[in-house]
């Protein structure tokens, strides 16, 4: 897909992961819809961004947990720049807790904000791209929803079920030459990992991740803006996780 003038959504885009693919894809020449919760300083400067590329951006304040928002900004798009070419489900957050700790409300909110969300929005912007026979749709999981991990069931639980969506989106789409894929990352240095304790991040970077590096947003963003315009893949769920899941030993 040529992403010259087209219309990309971008949820959770004001910062981190979902801020560095609104640039990127910006800089390819689309107009970009940020849609998250708050308008704060970051959204400012990835709106700024957006802009200096010479394209147009736009702040879609929405709860990914409440369906009316998540139809509303999709609306809000079309309305503001035109009918959604790509969609970048980058919105999400922690969801704390073992099986026995974790709130039952938490569980559940996590499916809205993780899995529910992604629902709507599809059925929000295939239409327009089956009227089109284009679309390109990007979910964003993670690690923690390929590999287990001894704790935050419900945080793996949700980012489990996002690559067999995608899997199951690629196949009842790709007639209609939409095409789904998903991004796994690892640890990238985002607002999500800021309060991780040092020792940690050290045990990290020594002992479990073999490049011995965390990841950056931007490096995540490289690998969606590929999913999008290469054409030829679909229902594909790539890690970005400096060899961390590949491992054995």
């Amino acid at each position: 897909m040529d992403l010259q003038n087209r219309i990309a959504l971008v949820t959770g885009g004001t910062k981190g992961i979902g801020a560095a693919a609104a640039i990127r894809l910006a800089e390819g020449g689309s107009d970009v819809a940020l849609a998250a919760r708050h308008d704060d300083d970051s959204t400012r400067r990835t709106l700024a961004a957006i802009e200096a590329t010479g394209r147009r951006g736009v702040f879609i304040p929405a709860d990914m947990a409440i369906p009316e928002q998540v139809n509303g900004c999709v609306e809000e798009t079309r309305d503001k720049l035109g009918e959604v070419d790509i969609l970048v489900h980058s919105a999400g957050g922690p969801i704390a807790g073992k099986l026995l700790e974790i709130e039952p409300e938490d569980w559940y909110r996590g499916f809205e904000v993780h899995v529910h969300s992604a629902f709507h929005l599809c059925r929000a912007v295939v239409p327009a791209m089956k009227a089109k026979r284009e679309g390109a749709i990007i979910l964003i999981s993670s690690v923690a929803g390929i590999r287990g991990v001894p704790a935050v069931i419900g945080y793996q639980t949700v980012k489990g079920a996002l690559p067999q969506m995608t899997r199951a989106l690629a196949r009842e789409l790709a007639e209609d030459n939409i095409r789904a894929n998903c991004v796994a990352p690892g640890i990238i240095r985002t607002d999500f990992h800021k309060n991780m304790p040092e020792e940690v991040k050290q045990h990290n970077i020594g002992n479990r991740i073999p490049l011995h590096r965390e990841g950056t947003p931007e490096q995540v963003a490289q690998m969606i803006l590929e999913l999008i315009t290469n054409d030829y893949i679909t229902g594909e769920t790539v890690t970005v996780d400096g060899g961390l899941t590949m491992r054995i030993a």
